[in-house]
């Protein structure tokens, strides 16, 4: 049997000043000499699809087997990429079947833009095989509703790619506020990201509503399904305010004018009677993700800062303020920097590795389909907010949308 995953001394192993040690004399950073488990095929190898690839290499519990894009120019960018890290081959599929019901590949990864999850899906699951899909689960609650409804009956899994649980600072923070309670009960969160412009995408896609879902499903599904683990329930009511200021004022595309929020300020009143608030601002020249959470018995202030026009890393933080009831302190949380380097300053590589119990039939803590269904749910109820101007109500909105029944 494989041995199992086991951290090394990545940094070392990697170093240009330790190149003179040969395999023979390594033991500490020695790399995995057992062939990788699982054959992974990744479909979509735009920037999130590479990301995976170069993950589950450093990894090393699976080796990337195959890819498909409907784009040349994706899949031979990917390939280049590729072969800066990895002395494997690739198999370059022609079409998305192909991908999908290659015997030689035991799981897939849907990487492909947004509005596209629900039809690659039902193509991926006559494999069997098991899937990862990534964020946002799907750009409409109708397609995300379907989602769950193929996931419920689905012989394999499907794990959904929200992978920002998984970052050092909310690990820590989900530690000390749920596992060791350390400010008591919590009664408020309020939680901000504040970051330069969407990115370029091919054929620009995450411009337009139409394609990307909105602001609120596109960037912000992963801090809904943070806010939800953090209270332990789901909103009852949701009022949003937001529009576009800066980004994109002027963008056209192919005769389409984009459309997409660059700012949003969102409140949530969850049915235990946690309060909380989310807060967006994509007009910055850093990224800046901030956590507070408020108990009856102290705070704590789990914050990232990546100024990454400076070429800096990112360096997270978490603070306990505990009052006259326990210590408080603040710590600098990170993990290795060849895996924050590798991809959401490491959390999806603790992804991949979520990823790899499921495969072993192990427990897992990864998104599932219906937490990646809540988390566009509420994102989708702000979106209907800042247009009515209205507050809300959960329960209505899931009913108006053919939702109660499958979300109680």
């Amino acid at each position: 049997m494989p041995k199992p995953y086991k951290p090394r001394l990545r940094n070392f192993e990697t170093a240009s000043n330790q190149r003179h040690i040969q395999d023979k004399d390594r033991f500490l950073y020695r790399k995995n000499n057992h062939q990788p488990e699982y054959r992974l095929n990744i479909i979509g190898t735009g920037t999130m699809g590479q990301e995976h690839m170069f993950v589950a290499t450093i990894l090393g519990e699976a080796q990337i087997h195959g890819i498909f894009d409907q784009e040349n120019h994706s899949l031979e960018m990917a390939e280049e990429e590729f072969r800066s890290y990895s002395p494997n081959e690739l198999t370059r599929y022609n079409d998305l079947e192909s991908a999908c019901n290659d015997p030689d590949a035991d799981a897939l990864m849907i990487c492909t833009p947004n509005y596209t999850h629900l039809n690659v899906l039902k193509v991926a699951v006559q494999s069997g095989k098991p899937i990862f899909l990534e964020k946002p689960i799907a750009t409409s609650l109708a397609d995300a509703a379907e989602i769950v409804n193929i996931a419920t009956g689905y012989a394999s899994f499907i794990q959904i790619g929200l992978q920002y649980r998984y970052k050092a600072q909310y690990v820590e923070a989900c530690h000390e506020a749920l596992d060791r309670k350390v400010i008591g009960g919590i009664q408020t969160i309020a939680l901000s990201e504040y970051r330069p412009p969407f990115l370029d995408k091919v054929n620009q896609w995450n411009k337009f509503s139409e394609y990307s879902g909105g602001t609120l499903i596109e960037k912000c599904c992963h801090y809904f399904d943070l806010m939800n683990l953090f209270a332990g329930s789901y909103p009852k009511t949701v009022y949003a305010i937001g529009g576009k200021a800066v980004n994109f004022l002027d963008f056209n595309h192919q005769n389409q004018t984009a459309d997409i929020d660059d700012h949003d300020f969102v409140l949530l009143e969850y049915q235990n009677g946690i309060r909380a608030s989310f807060t967006l601002n994509m007009f910055c020249p850093d990224f800046h993700e901030e956590l507070v959470l408020c108990g009856d018995k102290g705070r704590i202030i789990a914050s990232e800062i990546f100024k990454f026009k400076n070429n800096d890393g990112a360096e997270a933080t978490i603070s306990i303020q505990s009052g006259e009831h326990v210590s408080s302190r603040k710590s600098i949380v990170s993990y290795p920097q060849i895996i924050e380097q590798s991809g959401h300053h490491g959390a999806t590589f603790y992804e991949h590795i979520e990823l790899v119990k499921q495969l072993k039939g192990e427990p897992s803590n990864c998104a599932t389909p219906m937490e990646g269904l809540w988390s566009i749910a509420i994102a989708a109820a702000a979106q209907e907010s800042i247009s009515s101007g209205k507050r809300i109500m959960v329960n209505d909105f899931l009913e108006k949308n053919n939702l109660s029944g499958m979300m109680d």
